[in-house]
């Protein structure tokens, strides 16, 4: 039998997070030699347990220090690599006091990145931006958001911190690609609200409203709904569009069906049965929420979405990379089910 083929090395950045962390498990699956950044080396024992929940090969995971806010330790970290998944990004549990919170973090972190891949002769990397960078400050609009659409981050009324953080971050990139990308290709994954099998108590924010579904910590459930994708689902587009020829210079938009928060806790009252008992099935009307809001200042932040039904098309990712999506149904299951094993409710 001939030995596997030897694959090349890859950089995702932001190790410990929830995305890369599904990255890392299907580039090491797949062969590649995966290096990862994280803020903090102390990190690296818990990050590598997580590892291993979802990937034998967890041990052959080499870190390196990095902060997206300072330009040490990037040099390094992206030396011999050929390709870079610029996963991390700052990505608030509660709302910001500034926009400049996010912002420079964001833009000036994905600038170092770029920077250090196009000096170290990288060939291509993969930024993970958002949907938030696609469907705000538009108002209605009945047709699927595509990758031509952009976000709108001088209309306040229609877009938070995060939305805002996303896009300049997002254009900054591509602008900087036109100007200075040299030989490098760059590439954009954006994904919906990030769902799937939690591996601790890190996860991503998208998660939070399934736990506190589950937990009974909301009484009723407001009008707020996502386009939804399971995290193995989007680790596998970053992958596709590190590799597939055709993707360089491209946006990929990565998400499957758009759920209301009441669809969410049908699909959770019907597959767990008993285990979803706490769930709620009130409606929360939409002033209920706004006098809510005038006192949460995490309600508040999210106020701009509330009942917007804002759809997006991942035809193109699935036409020209050939990426496919497991039911969302069995993706919110795969949550609530990870979340009661790890008794996070």
């Amino acid at each position: 039998m001939d030995p596997a083929p030897v694959r090349g090395c890859v950089l995702v950045t932001g190790g410990s997070g929830y995305v890369a962390s599904f990255c890392i498990a299907q580039l090491l699956q797949g062969g590649w030699r995966v290096r990862t950044t994280l803020r903090s080396l102390e990190k690296a024992i818990q990050a590598r347990s997580s590892f291993g929940q979802i990937c034998p090969d967890a041990g052959a995971i080499e870190f390196f220090q990095a902060d997206l806010t300072q330009d040490e330790g990037w040099s390094r970290a992206v030396a011999g690599a050929d390709y870079v998944l610029h996963v991390a990004s700052p990505f608030p549990r509660t709302s910001p006091k500034t926009d400049d919170e996010l912002i420079g973090p964001a833009r000036d972190g994905a600038l170092r990145v770029l920077n250090a891949a196009r000096d170290a002769g990288v060939k291509r990397v993969v930024l993970t931006s958002s949907i938030a960078a696609i469907t705000n400050g538009h108002g209605a609009h009945p047709a699927p958001f595509t990758e031509n659409d952009w976000t709108d981050e001088t209309n306040l009324s229609d877009t938070g911190a995060y939305e805002r953080s996303k896009t300049i971050a997002e254009r900054a990139a591509w602008a900087w690609h036109v100007s200075q990308g040299d030989a490098l290709d760059l590439v954009a994954v954006n994904p919906g609200a990030v769902i799937g099998p939690v591996l601790s108590a890190d996860f991503s924010l998208s998660i939070e409203l399934v736990k506190k579904l589950l937990d009974g910590s909301m009484p009723g459930i407001p009008r707020f709904g996502f386009p939804l994708v399971d995290v193995r689902d989007i680790a596998r587009l970053h992958v596709l569009a590190m590799t597939a020829p055709a993707a360089a210079g491209q946006r990929f938009i990565g998400a499957s069906d758009f759920l209301w928060g009441k669809d969410i806790a049908a699909v959770l009252k019907q597959g767990l049965g008993d285990k979803a008992r706490k769930v709620p099935s009130m409606a929360v009307p939409d002033f209920v929420v706004r006098a809510v809001a005038l006192v949460d200042p995490a309600v508040r932040a999210q106020l701009f979405n509330l009942g917007k039904e804002k759809r997006v098309s991942s035809d193109k990712a699935r036409e020209m990379l050939g990426w496919t999506t497991r039911p969302i149904s069995e993706s919110i299951l795969d949550t609530a089910r990870s979340l009661q094993a790890l008794g996070l409710v």
